[in-house]
């Protein structure tokens, strides 16, 4: 059964409208009620459609956290090959709130690093909701200086409300961890690919999306912050978290227009939850360009990455 959000409601009677018929025609129940069916779906289509062009930051918030999205695990197990998973960061332990380890895409090796929410309760618990841990950054840096020394291209796959803010995450050295991550992207000579597939919340984000490209679904968010920290900490209400997502300028067509990412992935109407492998494979269409414009590229990997950085704060 699909998840409908709240803004999505009158596409939710439409569709309960048209399953009830179609309930009804297999019983034989009713008489033949095809034409109503075919009446229904269009006038469906057309709302959908129109509720998704025309969708408010606040919405998009909302399309960016559905359950049904898919995840780094989808990703991983439709576009790679090979894939091999490494755990642990070799000094506290293992964190699967991130996915990461080398793989075959096309035929070419790639290291994958992927922060992944879950998709029941069983493996949102076993994954922290995708709120990564000290732990998980530093098994993110251990993987990265691999890809290094290796000479292997990466790639991240972005989906956090933020890092783990629990006392034993700050015990373990949480700002460190991740200010680390930071510094580990920057400094990879090997070049790398970013795509914020759902949410990307603040430093738990950038930890791992510093990369030399860095591309966003359509309907996925990028921020400093959540809108409700936002409202917290500006207006001390909570309430105003839909005021916060607009004026903090989040949205993937903000950001493209702000110079912070270089490319929007399209998603299927009504968003990658109504149609995951169509999402899936334009992601793996567009990585796979972006990793042959690197292959001929006579770059240097690290000088771009910086300079695409402090481009970012010139133009403010």
């Amino acid at each position: 059964m699909y998840n409908y959000l709240d803004f999505e409601k009158p596409v939710q009677d439409l569709e309960l409208k048209i399953l009830e018929l179609k309930k009804l025609a297999e019983n034989g129940e009713a008489v033949d009620v095809a034409d109503e069916i075919t009446r229904l779906e269009k006038r469906s289509r057309d709302a959908l459609r129109d509720l998704y062009k025309a969708l408010t930051p606040w919405q998009k918030v909302q399309v960016a956290r559905h359950s049904d999205r898919p995840h780094c695990v989808d990703y991983i197990k439709s576009l790679f090959s090979d894939f091999t998973p490494l755990a642990g960061d070799r000094n506290f332990g293992e964190d699967q709130a991130i996915v990461g380890g080398f793989a075959r895409f096309r035929g070419e090796p790639i290291a994958i690093i992927g922060q992944e929410k879950g998709s029941d309760t069983t493996s949102r618990l076993k994954h922290n909701f995708g709120s990564v841990r000290p732990e998980g950054y530093r098994k993110a840096v251990r993987l990265m200086e691999l890809a290094d020394r290796f000479k292997i291209p990466l790639l991240t796959l972005v989906d956090t409300a933020g890092a783990y803010p629990g006392v034993g995450a700050e015990e373990r050295g949480q700002a460190e961890a991740i200010a680390r991550s930071t510094s580990a992207c920057l400094a990879l000579k090997v070049p790398s690919i970013s795509v914020v597939i759902g949410e990307g919340g603040s430093g738990g984000a950038i930890a791992i999306a510093t990369a030399n490209r860095v591309y966003m679904l359509e309907h996925a968010i990028y921020s400093v912050i959540s809108p409700e920290g936002a409202a917290s900490i500006l207006w001390r209400d909570t309430t105003r978290s839909k005021d916060a997502a607009t004026n903090m300028k989040i949205t993937a067509q903000d950001l493209l227009e702000l110079k912070i990412i270089d490319a929007i992935i399209p998603e299927p109407m009504g968003g990658a939850q109504r149609a995951p492998e169509t999402v899936i494979a334009a992601t793996g269409d567009l990585i796979a360009k972006t990793m042959k414009d690197f292959a001929g590229a006579n770059t240097d990997f690290r000088e771009q990455r910086r300079e695409k950085y402090l481009a970012m704060g010139r133009s403010l």
